[in-house]
């Protein structure tokens, strides 16, 4: 009977070894573990948007850098706040389709991504996030923001202390720490995760109408996420959950034709026309 109680005791410390070890490694290199930084830049020649150029923004001791341009008159600015994976470029779609119709828009990289010197951290997102917004607000046209996936941290802070006419979130998380919580619910992730976006918690402090899409096939980060952060929102204006939808095909299932544009035409009347 010693004998195994000492191999039950010895067991015991064992596991509890192994899973000290795994939670200071998560917790050591818990950035490179969050972020994909990794990524090509499209040139904006190989884009093709006419009209566009290229902007480097002063953010804090460093700057980001990203395309812009103008709107058409009676149009808004979208201010772009992009996902957790590569350079905005990537999505030069988006863009090109905002400008063909007229819309302006802001898109660019935080410190750390591709196109942006610099190292990643949640205080680095947000001071670029700010910068970027008030560097667009700058130009005079009216402003909405969009943010997507990890875009949707440093848009809904934005709104919650700037203002602007709207805030889009696709495929947004009710903080980064829930997502975390949910992927890993053996591991303490609430008392060890560094960047923990908490936008449950900014979300009530944005006065702009806020419309909330997602997919119920989304495996990043689950419908539930957006679902009940669409529950805090003091201005509510349209929860769009698609059947089926996915976190990367949401475009492709019509959110610009079908919601995104519908929406800010409403917030402001002049860009229908």
């Amino acid at each position: 009977m010693r004998i195994v109680g000492r191999l039950v005791a010895g067991l015991a410390v064992l596991v509890v070894l192994g899973y000290a070890a795994v939670v200071g490694y998560m917790y050591f290199n818990q950035r490179s573990l969050q972020y994909f930084l990794e990524g090509e830049v499209t040139p904006l020649e190989a884009a093709g948007i006419a009209g566009a150029e290229v902007v480097a923004i002063p953010s804090g001791d460093g700057v980001v850098n990203g395309w812009y341009k103008a709107p058409e008159p009676g149009k808004p600015l979208i201010v772009y706040y992009k996902g957790n994976s590569g350079s905005f470029s990537a999505e030069n779609e988006r863009f090109a389709q905002w400008a063909s119709e007229g819309f302006g828009f802001l898109a660019f990289d935080y410190r750390g991504f591709p196109a942006s010197p610099g190292s990643v951290s949640q205080d680095g997102i947000l001071t670029d996030a700010l910068a970027a917004f008030d560097w667009a607000a700058g130009k005079g046209y009216p402003v909405v923001i969009w943010g997507r996936s990890l875009g949707s941290g440093p848009s809904t802070y934005v709104a919650s202390e700037r203002d602007a006419a709207a805030l889009l979130l696709e495929t947004p998380f009710l903080s980064a720490v829930t997502v975390a919580g949910e992927r890993y619910p053996m591991l303490p992730v609430y008392w060890v995760m560094q960047d923990q976006f908490p936008v449950n918690e900014w979300i009530v402090d944005v006065a702009e109408p806020v419309l909330v899409a997602h997919g119920t096939a989304d495996t990043t980060i689950d419908v539930s996420n957006g679902e009940r952060l669409y529950e805090l929102v003091p201005n509510k204006d349209e929860l769009w959950i698609e059947p089926g939808g996915t976190h990367v095909d949401l475009w492709e299932r019509g959110i610009w034709p079908e919601h995104a544009r519908p929406f800010f035409e409403r917030v402001v009347p002049a860009a229908g026309g």
